[in-house]
């Protein structure tokens, strides 16, 4: 059975061999298709045909012109709802004060010197308060 697979692969390979590939007809691509004029840039509508302006062959001059025009239309200037970052988030009331004096990170980065102030008095008056503490807790002299 082994030699009757072989041989068939050995006739069929011949074969392609002995038959020529036939050459493929290669047309360039402004024969094939003549290339319609293209209109003036002036005369543009954001529902006139762009395509002609997107072929290999057009300067990139024409094609920024194409595009600058169809982009001018304020269909394209509307932000997509459904993308991640379209959003203009700067249009939303700021933080109000008291609040921001509550945030950790606001105290260390935007009221820097208020904070070490604050720090310093409560120190001082964490010492004042120890100091207080020990001299409370020295032994009175009844006899004086």
């Amino acid at each position: 059975m082994a030699e009757d697979f072989l041989r068939r692969w050995s006739r069929l390979k011949h074969e392609q061999a002995a038959e020529k590939p036939k050459p493929v007809e290669k047309k360039d691509d402004a024969e094939a298709k003549p290339a319609a004029p293209l209109p003036p840039v002036e005369k543009l509508t954001p529902e006139s045909d762009f395509t002609g302006f997107m072929q290999p062959k057009v300067e990139d001059a024409l094609r920024r012109a194409a595009l600058k025009k169809l982009f001018r239309d304020p269909h394209f200037n509307i932000p997509d709802p459904f993308e991640a970052y379209s959003g203009d988030f700067t249009v939303g009331e700021p933080i109000p004060p008291e609040m921001l004096a509550t945030l950790e990170q606001a105290k260390t980065l935007l009221f820097d010197k208020q904070h070490e102030v604050k720090k310093e008095e409560k120190e001082e008056e964490k010492t004042n308060e120890e100091k207080a503490e020990a001299k409370s807790d020295e032994p009175r002299r009844q006899d004086a």
